[in-house]
C-alpha cells in the first residue's frame, strides 16, 4: 500500500509533481468547459473542517467533489467535538476512518500537522496562519495558462508577509522564479520560511523596487481575518503599499496582476488595477476549483 500523501505546504511536492498537477488542472478545466464527464472519485467523501469561514474554499472543494462523482461534508466548529475540547489527534483518528480525505481551514498550522500525524487518509491545508498552498496552485495554474512556464520570471509581492506570501516563497523554491517581497517594517515574511528558498527570494521595503520589471504583481488584504482589532494601525503602516496604476507602470509591459480575494478596493489595490486589463483575478478565483480537483485526484487512493 502506498504511503499517505498530505498537502500541508507546496514543499510536500516535487517540482515535476507540481507541474503535473498544474497541467492536470487545466485539463480538468477544459473537460468541464466542454461538458465532458470526469467521474474520477466515485463514492469518495471529503471531510471539510472549517475553523475560519470562506466563500471560495468551501464552494470550490464541495463543487469539485460533486463534479468528480464524490461528496463533501461541511463541518464548522459547532459541528465537531473540537469545539468542545476534544484533542485534535482524537478527532483525526475517528474522522479519517470515515472519509477518504480531509480538508482543513485552521488558525494554527500546528493543528494541521497534528491532524496529519494521526490521520489514515490524506489531509489538505485549505489555509492556516502559515501557508495557503491551494491558493498558489490556482495562481500558478493561472500564470501557466496566460504566460506559460514561470521558471526564470520575476514575481513581486507587495504588502503583508502573510500565509499566501509564505506559499509564494515555497512556489519560488519549487518552480524556479525570483520573488521580491516588499513589506513595511515588522510585516516581513518569516525568516525561516525565506531560508527554504535561498537566493530565489529577496525582501525589501520599497514597493517600487520590488515591482520594477516584474512579470507578475501580487497583493493581499492588509488586515486578514482575525486581525480586525489591528485594522487602524495596519492602515497607517501600509500607507504607500497600494498596488495602483502608477505602481503597475513600473512592472514589465505584459505584467499580470493577481489577488487571492476578497479584495478591499481603495486599500491594498486600486479599482482601476483589479478591474483593469492586466488583472486575472477572476481566472485565478475560478482556478481554485480546477487546481483542487487535480489535487484531490492526486491524493485520494482509488
Amino acid at each position: 500500500m502506498s504511503p499517505i500523501r498530505h498537502c500541508l505546504s507546496l514543499l510536500d511536492f516535487t517540482t515535476p509533481e507540481l507541474i503535473a498537477l498544474l497541467e492536470r488542472a487545466s485539463e480538468l478545466k477544459c473537460m468541464r468547459q466542454q461538458g465532458e464527464p470526469h467521474v474520477l472519485l466515485p463514492q469518495k467523501t471529503l471531510g471539510m473542517l472549517f475553523e475560519k469561514a470562506s466563500t471560495r474554499t468551501r464552494v470550490s472543494f464541495e463543487a469539485g467533489m460533486a463534479q468528480m462523482g464524490g461528496s463533501a461534508l461541511f463541518l464548522s466548529p459547532r459541528d465537531t467535538q473540537l469545539g468542545r475540547g476534544e484533542p485534535v489527534a482524537d478527532t483525526a483518528r475517528v474522522l479519517s476512518r470515515m472519509v477518504d480525505a480531509i480538508m482543513i481551514r485552521a488558525h494554527e498550522h500546528r493543528t494541521l500537522e497534528i491532524f496529519a500525524e494521526h490521520s489514515v487518509v490524506p489531509v489538505i491545508n485549505a489555509l492556516t496562519d502559515q501557508f495557503h498552498p491551494c491558493q498558489l496552485l490556482a495562481d500558478m495554474q493561472t500564470w501557466f495558462e496566460h504566460r506559460g512556464p514561470i521558471e526564470g520570471r520575476t514575481v513581486a509581492w507587495v504588502g503583508d508577509g502573510n500565509n499566501v506570501c509564505h506559499s509564494y516563497i515555497n512556489a519560488a523554491a519549487r518552480l524556479g522564479f525570483t520573488l521580491r517581497v516588499a513589506s513595511p517594517p515588522g510585516y516581513e515574511p518569516d525568516a525561516t520560511i525565506i531560508n527554504t528558498a535561498g537566493a530565489e527570494v529577496a525582501v525589501m521595503q520599497a514597493p517600487e523596487e520590488a515591482v520594477a520589471g516584474a512579470d507578475l504583481v501580487v497583493t493581499d488584504v492588509w488586515t486578514s481575518m482575525g486581525q480586525e482589532d489591528e485594522n487602524a494601525r495596519r492602515l497607517q503602516d501600509f500607507h504607500g503599499y497600494q498596488v495602483n496604476s502608477a505602481l503597475m507602470a513600473r512592472a514589465a509591459p505584459e505584467a499580470l496582476f493577481m489577488h487571492c480575494l476578497p479584495a478591499h478596493r481603495g486599500e491594498e489595490v486600486s479599482t482601476e488595477v483589479i478591474d483593469g486589463p492586466q488583472s486575472v483575478v477572476w481566472d485565478e478565483a475560478e482556478n481554485r476549483l480546477h487546481a483542487q480537483k487535480a489535487l484531490l485526484e492526486f491524493l485520494i487512493p482509488r
